[in-house]
């Protein structure tokens, strides 16, 4: 059965679209929501079997742990074993938004949602309409993306029913996740607080309200994973994706000489030096801004993916903070 897909921009439909959000997700059921970030696939994140389904659904493995969803701190509060200084000063500063805590796990998180671990990954997301399903339901929602696993998060409601439209009875259309990449998850369950998956709220805007601060790259990961987005693979087209730089046009074909690829056989994703001789249907431009990159990554990805191309060619990014979180994307979706 074809998913229901419900509307959300009147404020009648909105409130239509929130009460049959609730409905489903009252009832144990998986549903697909707007997020600023990405759409997510939502369960009520108290009930280990709703959070069974997400893992079904997406064929995710068991050891890859999903985020919490709350609307407000003393929601947030709830999900967790300890709220230290550091995790009120993050709030403070960047909720609602992409920002993921990892904190200690309360009693009443099902081992579903941390994959067996000690610790949570909790968020207040800022798009309204999953504000106010949470606060409808009044539970929090355990809600990564709503793709097959590994595969390229979906930015809008169409990419949810191309991939998973068959499995779900309903996905809430919020219109384009104005964000474009997964949040930026800490863990403040060490000190200095490290960054585990880089996201758009960047390194040096939280160790403003941190004051130290260790980077993704800190440290050797061990034991259950704290966070998604940890996998070496992930965030991926079906079509290789490899990431070059170069200065001319033609220093470009001659990389895609070297990788026995036509460039009409490939889907080119610039931003500073265009290909124009590669032809408009093999190039598309994101302007030279990381927030406007983000925000169109992932629906140019799903464009080349659906184009057929054998090779998805993406221009090497500025290796500066704000660009961090989009580059451990790529680095992801090119292993």
């Amino acid at each position: 059965m074809a998913a229901e897909i419900l509307s959300t921009h009147t404020p009648a439909l909105f409130q239509k679209a929130v009460r049959a959000a609730v409905t489903r997700l009252r009832a144990g059921e998986v549903v697909a929501l707007p997020t600023e970030t990405v759409y997510g696939l939502a369960a009520n994140a108290l009930d280990a079997a709703a959070v069974a389904k997400i893992y079904e659904i997406k064929g995710r493995p068991a050891h890859n742990p999903i985020i919490v969803h709350v609307a407000g701190n003393d929601l947030a509060r709830q999900c967790v074993a300890d709220w230290p200084a550091a995790a009120e000063q993050l709030s403070r500063a960047f909720w609602p938004g992409p920002l993921t805590l990892v904190l200690p796990r309360a009693a009443g998180i099902p081992d579903a949602v941390t994959a067996g671990g000690n610790t949570v990954g909790v968020r207040w997301p800022s798009h309204p309409f999953m504000q106010a399903v949470i606060r409808e339901c009044g539970f929090p929602l355990a809600a990564p993306s709503a793709n097959l696993s590994n595969q390229i998060s979906p930015t809008n409601a169409e990419h949810v029913r191309a991939q998973l439209g068959e499995q779900l009875s309903l996905i809430v259309d919020g219109g384009q996740s104005q964000v474009g990449i997964e949040s930026t998850v800490v863990d403040l369950t060490v000190s200095p607080a490290r960054i585990l998956r880089p996201g758009m709220i960047h390194a040096e805007s939280l160790a403003a309200v941190l004051g130290s601060l260790q980077t993704a790259a800190a440290g050797a990961k061990s034991g259950a994973l704290k966070s998604p987005g940890l996998l070496a693979k992930h965030y991926s087209p079906r079509t290789k994706l490899v990431v070059l730089k170069w200065q001319s046009e033609a220093e470009l074909r001659v990389q895609l000489g070297g990788l026995a690829v036509a460039p009409d056989q490939c889907q080119v994703i610039a931003h500073t030096c265009i290909p124009a001789g590669l032809g408009t249907d093999n190039v598309s431009v994101i302007p030279h801004d990381a927030e406007a990159f983000a925000r169109a990554l992932y629906g140019e990805l799903h464009r080349c993916d659906a184009a057929g191309a054998r090779l998805i060619v993406v221009e090497a990014l500025p290796e500066t903070a704000e660009w961090s979180g989009i580059a451990d994307r790529l680095r992801r979706a090119a292993a």
